[in-house]
């Protein structure tokens, strides 16, 4: 149960970056991905930044967090890749 949720969380997450950052999402694979890095990411910067999220439920907490490490992934890969 515990990587389905992963998953969901994972692919929402993706999506919502893709949205913002770009207008539209990664297909269902690049967005798993992207959301899973993106709450690793997430976690590592509100951490460093000694932000916590407690916005509604645990699961909006972290697709927030998700989506906000998502971003920041999609900003540094598109340094990289203008160059």
């Amino acid at each position: 149960m515990t990587l389905i949720y992963l998953l969901i969380i994972g692919a929402i997450s993706g999506w919502l970056a893709g949205q913002i950052m770009k207008g539209g999402g990664y297909g269902l694979l690049g967005n798993i991905i992207l959301g899973i890095v993106g709450s690793f990411v997430g976690g590592w910067l509100l951490g460093v930044l000694n932000i916590s999220l407690n916005i509604g439920s645990a699961t909006v907490s972290t697709i927030i967090q998700a989506v906000i490490g998502a971003i920041v992934v999609i900003f540094v890969a598109g340094l990289f890749k203008g160059r």
